[in-house]
């Protein structure tokens, strides 16, 4: 059984605040898993790969994605046949492991391709993309948020919300994702918009967690966050006015939330003179606000997870990083950031094998050449060394 030993890197194992110096560790070929670490005088296995000083985290786990959404357009894209959608979602996984993003939780996929292409992935027959928890088509009610053409199933009571979550968990859904507000993509609703009742995103709850599976949903203002969080979904997704009772509620119950700053802050970046006002404006009006709402809710103990949304306009899918310095800028550390990608792994129910770099987990990690727990930009650099299961894949 051969194993291989990574020598002489600083380690931030995902787990700890500061990095071990001098550090190695071993990985089985086989498995892909880490048997040990350690630091200063390593073991002598078959192979060696010495890394020179450089810095080594834990691969970067997004669980808010659209991998077959086009970001270069205001709708996404979503009017794309499958075999161009397909190919979009292709590229847009390599570029999403090129940028250090190991695994993905998909939140809506025109056609059900992301359950496909994870299938394919499974059997071998797609290589050099991140793992995918699948999400399949988002559920929505009709005019709702996730009403775009080859995109959404559109729902509009209770039991039609049963069948048709009930269909997509039999072809391979395991995070379902539901359309709790308006937003900013779509221009005859708005954030506080409420959308889908509790009654009707309860059923898919339901269905969900009898599975064992996660249900996501996409809930920007009020009153749709509250009604989603009483329904037991187990993340909110963007959440940019969340407030105390909501809070509240969330620690009481759980919740997690996934802030997705970089598609808010993308659009009024980068889009004006290329998207319609009433979208810049939209995301423009929320910016200042969700940093206030969201760094309260994080203060106050919610778990946040990263994710970015990526897809949507603006917001391309090499942008994990920047997440990542936007939640620093606004007063969090470096490694509270970068913790977020661990907190998505429990959010995943994934965390007993991805997440952080310890014994009996699979070696996904980035190799970098500055210190990203003293500059967190470190994550950006454009030519950093990843590996999946032990092995460079980039």
């Amino acid at each position: 059984m051969s194993k291989t030993v990574f020598t002489h890197g600083h380690l931030f194992d995902g787990n700890h605040e500061q990095e071990v110096n001098d550090a190695w560790f071993v990985v089985d070929d086989t498995t892909g898993k880490i048997e040990e670490t350690g630091s200063n005088t390593h073991p002598v296995v078959e192979q060696e790969v010495d890394l020179s000083g450089q810095y080594v985290m834990p691969g970067l786990i997004n669980c808010h994605t659209h991998i077959t959404m086009d970001p270069n357009t205001g709708d996404g894209g979503t009017g794309a046949n499958v075999v161009e959608a397909t190919v979009r979602a292709v590229d847009n996984l390599h570029d999403l492991l090129k940028s250090g993003v190991t695994y993905i939780r998909e939140c809506g996929s025109s056609f059900d391709i992301d359950i496909y292409l994870e299938k394919l992935r499974s059997a071998g027959k797609l290589t050099k993309v991140p793992r995918i928890l699948p999400s399949g088509r988002p559920y929505s009610m009709t005019g709702g948020h996730g009403d775009f053409p080859n995109f959404g199933h559109l729902v509009d009571s209770p039991d039609e919300m049963r069948k048709a979550v009930r269909q997509g968990l039999k072809i391979g859904t395991k995070a379902v994702k539901v359309m709790a507000t308006g937003g900013v993509m779509t221009p005859g609703d708005f954030m506080d918009d409420p959308q889908l009742s509790v009654e009707e995103i309860k059923v898919a709850v339901d269905e969900a967690h009898h599975k064992g599976d996660i249900v996501a949903a996409h809930a920007e203002g009020n009153p749709g966050i509250m009604n989603a969080i009483k329904a037991g979904v187990d993340s909110i997704e963007h959440g940019f006015y969340v407030n105390d009772e909501e809070i509240d509620l969330m620690l009481e119950k759980g919740t997690y939330l996934t802030p997705t700053i970089v598609a808010d802050w993308a659009i009024p970046e980068y889009a004006k003179g290329k998207l319609p006002e009433w979208e810049i404006k939209k995301a423009a009006d929320a910016l200042d606000d969700l940093y206030t709402n969201i760094m309260h809710a994080w203060k106050r103990g919610v778990p946040v997870t990263l994710g970015t949304d990526a897809g949507t306009p603006f917001n391309d899918f090499t942008m994990t990083p920047k997440e990542l310095s936007l939640m620093v800028d606004k007063g969090v550390s470096p490694a509270t950031a970068i913790k977020s990608s661990v907190t998505s792994a429990k959010l995943m129910k994934i965390d007993d094998e991805y997440g952080t770099l310890e014994k009996g987990k699979y070696a996904d990690f980035l190799v970098l050449n500055g210190d990203p727990l003293v500059d967190v930009n470190a994550v950006q650099q454009p030519d950093k060394q990843v590996y999946q299961h032990g092995q460079r894949v980039y």
